[in-house]
C-alpha cells in the first residue's frame, strides 16, 4: 500500500522542505499549494520514520498522524508538531497501539488495556485524559473504533470523553468541530449538534442537542458515514451516495451558485485579458429568451442521492472542511468542492460542484482502495493495479 497526499501543505503536512525544517512559515505557493498527488513515503523513510504495508492516516488542519500498523506499531506526526518545527517524528508514546485520531489539540491512543490522549499544546510526560480498558471474554483486544470508545466517544476538544446512550448500538462516528454523525449496527444515521446549514439533514436548520435519527434515510441501511465541517455524507449497503449541508464551494456535488458566480468573474476576467491582448471583442451574452433557468443549491437540508458513476458503486467517502472525496468499488478516486490548495487532485486549484476523476492515478496504474480528507486536504491509498472499469 502507498499514500499520497494533495492539497494544504503550510506547515509540510504533506512533505517537508528545508525552508519548513527550519521552522520558517514558507509563502512559497508551491510549498503550500500541492496540486498534483505526491506519495508520502519519500519523506518519511529519510526520517524517523518508515511506512509500512498497512496503515491509517489520520488528519488535522496542521497535522497529519500516519498510523502503521505492524509488529512495531505506532504514530508518526507530519506537520506543525512544536512551536518551533514542521517536521516528520515518531510519537514513542505511541508503540504498541492499535488506532488512533489527532485534532488540533490532542492525540488519541488506543492500546490493547487502555486510550490515551496527550495534549499536543503541551510537552507533557504524562497523558491529560486516560482510561483502562477491560477486553471481552470472545476477544482478546477490547471493542474500541475510534472515535468511539466504551460508554461514548472522544471529541474534537475538550471535554475529550462525551458519554452516548448503549441503545444506539453505535458501530461508527463521524465528527466535525460542531457536529457528529453516528451509524448504528441495524445502519440508521443519527445526527446531532450545530443545523445552521443543514448539515444534520433534519430538513431544517435547527440543532441538536442529543443524537436524532435522520428520518429520510429510514428503510435504506447505511454502511458507513463521513462529515465535512458544515455538510454530511453516507453510503447505503447498496453503494449509493448521500450527502446533504452546506453546498457553497460546491462540496455536495450539486450546483453552487456562489462557485459558479467566482467561475463566471474569473472567466470574464480572462476574456477581458484576452481582448485587450487581441482586439477582439468577447463571446456575445445569450439573448434574454435563449438563456436557461438553472436550479442552484445553497443549502441541502435532507439527504440527496449524489449519482457519482452510474457504472461503478461507492466504496468510501471523506469530506474536508469544503470538500469531498469517494473511492468507487473499481477503484477511481472522484472529488469535488473547494479547490484553491489543490485538495482536489487535478493538478490545478480550481473548484468544482461536479465529482470528477483523479486522472492521476488512472494514469499512474493505481488503484484506490482508501481516501481520508483533511480540513484542507486530501490523502489516498493506493496499490500497483489497472483499473478495468471505463
Amino acid at each position: 500500500m502507498r499514500w499520497f497526499g494533495f492539497g494544504f501543505n503550510a506547515f509540510g503536512q504533506i512533505y517537508v522542505r528545508e525552508t519548513l525544517t527550519k521552522g520558517e512559515f514558507s509563502d512559497d505557493v508551491q510549498e503550500i499549494k500541492v496540486s498534483s498527488p505526491t506519495e508520502l513515503t519519500a519523506q518519511e523513510h529519510r526520517r524517523d520514520c518508515c511506512w509500512k504495508t498497512e496503515g491509517q492516516i489520520r488528519a488535522s488542519w496542521s497535522r497529519r498522524a500516519s498510523l502503521h500498523l505492524d509488529s512495531d506499531s505506532c504514530v508518526c506526526l507530519a506537520g506543525f508538531v512544536s512551536n518551533e518545527s514542521y517536521t516528520v517524528l515518531t510519537v514513542k508514546e505511541s508503540r504498541g497501539c492499535k488506532d488512533a485520531i489527532i485534532s488540533e489539540s490532542h492525540l488519541t491512543l488506543a492500546f490493547p488495556d487502555r486510550l490515551e490522549s496527550w495534549d499536543l499544546q503541551k510537552e507533557e510526560k504524562t497523558p491529560s485524559w486516560s482510561i483502562a480498558l477491560k477486553t471481552h471474554p470472545e476477544s482478546s483486544e477490547p471493542s474500541v473504533n475510534l472515535p468511539l470508545v466504551p460508554g461514548g466517544y472522544i471529541a474534537t476538544k475538550p471535554p475529550l470523553y462525551r458519554s452516548l446512550s448503549p441503545h444506539l448500538k453505535a458501530t461508527s462516528l463521524a465528527l466535525s468541530s460542531e457536529h457528529a454523525i453516528l451509524l448504528s449496527a441495524s445502519g440508521t444515521v443519527y445526527t446531532w449538534g450545530l443545523g445552521s446549514h443543514g448539515q444534520l439533514g433534519h430538513g431544517g436548520l435547527v440543532s441538536e442537542e442529543e443524537p436524532r435519527a435522520v428520518e429520510a434515510l429510514w428503510g435504506m441501511p447505511m454502511s458507513s458515514v463521513a462529515t465535512g465541517s458544515w455538510h454530511s455524507a453516507c453510503i447505503s449497503d447498496g453503494g449509493d451516495l448521500y450527502v446533504w449541508g452546506w453546498n457553497e464551494s460546491g462540496q455536495l456535488g450539486l450546483p453552487s451558485r456562489g462557485l459558479r458566480k467566482a467561475l463566471q468573474h474569473q472567466s470574464s476576467q480572462q476574456a477581458g485579458a484576452l481582448y485587450q491582448d487581441a482586439s477582439t471583442s468577447p463571446a456575445e451574452e445569450p439573448q434574454e429568451g435563449e438563456k436557461h433557468e438553472e436550479v442552484f443549491i445553497s443549502i441541502q437540508a435532507f439527504p440527496a442521492l449524489l449519482d457519482i458513476t452510474p457504472a461503478c458503486e461507492i466504496r468510501t467517502v471523506s469530506c474536508g472542511s469544503r470538500h469531498t472525496a469517494a473511492v468507487t468499488t473499481t477503484g477511481d478516486l472522484y472529488t469535488w468542492g473547494w479547490g484553491d490548495y489543490g485538495q482536489l487532485g487535478h493538478q490545478t486549484l480550481i473548484s468544482s460542484d461536479e465529482p470528477q476523476r483523479v486522472e492521476f492515478f488512472r494514469e499512474q496504474q493505481m488503484h484506490v482502495t482508501d481516501v481520508v480528507c483533511g480540513a484542507w486536504n486530501t490523502f489516498a491509498a493506493v496499490v500497483k493495479e489497472e483499473v478495468a472499469c471505463s
